[in-house]
């Protein structure tokens, strides 16, 4: 039974300081990274997240953004490991700018960091999402204030974030803002190009959507997922994930207190209630993590059951297995769910 999946569970990693995981893979190549006051600390598996040891960190200058959706993002290439942090001198939202880490060792040294978007403290509410391909193609996208309103630029690089390309407006609402503190994704797929899904303010509603690309500097005009619409006259803080494949865009998002999934020609369906949902796909399953009140959800199929309890969970999918990060009481634990 489906439910049997769920139920065998390896048994949940050991807990290191830190918040706000997130993850990235190239092969069994698996970087997990979490804030950790002003560092970004960092974990490395060579066994598709099985086993971590924690490598050197990542001293950030400045204040760095963490909290909420807000902190480090991580992508894994063949020939690089790149991490993001939002930081600024003063920080709490009075500045800050995406910068850049780049290694090509596997975390055993960084470059010089780099910030990567053209106006200073542009990016300074904190909230992006990063995506590659294993070719070396990577999307950077962030919640950006340099006008009135806030809209939605991105950057792109084509060699495995040695080089980017200036801003790009990415979507700017006609209301003249989209939703002010609900985090972007980003998926990425060599054959498939690029997913951007936010969410947007249009006419009091807090919907999300989803602009797709081919090379990160022109975009589809953006589609709402799902039917219905929340009314809404604040920011829920949430944003929700999504997938991108030869079939089209799968995506999962919270409106209200329910969980919704979306996937290429079917409407949208209520999977549960909660929050902070995320979603990762391999050849023929979907597994989506949320936090309820009670703690972490994983849902494969119609089978779901709670995994431990948390909040703000990562998730990562591999062929035999998908892999789960969540805070826990001021840590971070992983957890392995076979297929």
């Amino acid at each position: 039974m489906l439910i049997t999946l769920l139920a065998l569970l390896i048994g949940v990693g050991p807990a290191v300081p830190g918040q706000q995981p997130q993850m990235a893979h190239d092969g069994d190549r698996t970087f997990l990274v979490l804030a950790r006051e002003q560092q970004v600390a960092i974990l490395r598996s060579a066994d598709a997240g099985r086993s971590f040891h924690e490598v050197a960190p990542i001293r950030v200058e400045g204040h760095m953004a963490a909290g909420m959706h807000r902190g480090p993002r991580v992508v894994v290439t063949p020939t690089a490991v790149l991490v993001t942090v939002v930081a600024g001198a003063q920080g709490g939202g009075k500045d800050g700018d995406i910068v850049l880490y780049r290694s090509v060792d596997d975390g055993a040294h960084w470059l010089a960091p780099v910030i990567v978007n053209d106006v200073p403290g542009a990016a300074r509410e904190g909230l992006h999402g990063m995506a590659a391909t294993p070719d070396g193609l990577v999307m950077l996208t962030w919640l950006d204030l340099r006008d009135t309103g806030t809209r939605l630029y991105g950057a792109v690089s084509r060699d495995h974030g040695a080089t980017w390309s200036h801003d790009t407006l990415v979507y700017a609402s006609p209301d003249a803002t989209i939703c002010q503190c609900c985090h972007p994704s980003v998926a990425a797929d060599a054959t498939a190009g690029l997913a951007v899904m936010f969410r947007n303010h249009i006419a009091g509603s807090r919907d999300l959507y989803v602009t797709r690309s081919t090379d990160g500097r022109s975009f589809t005009p953006a589609e709402k997922q799902g039917k219905g619409t929340w009314k809404l006259e604040a920011c829920p803080m949430d944003g929700g994930g999504v997938v991108v494949g030869a079939d089209g865009v799968s995506s999962v998002w919270r409106r209200d207190n329910a969980i919704f999934l979306a996937t290429p020609g079917v409407p949208e369906r209520q999977i549960g209630f909660g929050r902070d949902p995320v979603l990762s796909a391999s050849p023929g399953v979907l597994d989506i993590a949320w936090t309820t009140s009670d703690g972490i959800f994983l849902q494969r199929g119609t089978a779901s059951r709670l995994i431990g309890v948390g909040k703000f969970a990562a998730l990562l999918a591999f062929p035999s297995h998908s892999l789960l990060a969540w805070e826990q009481q001021g840590k971070v634990v992983t957890q392995v769910v076979p297929r």
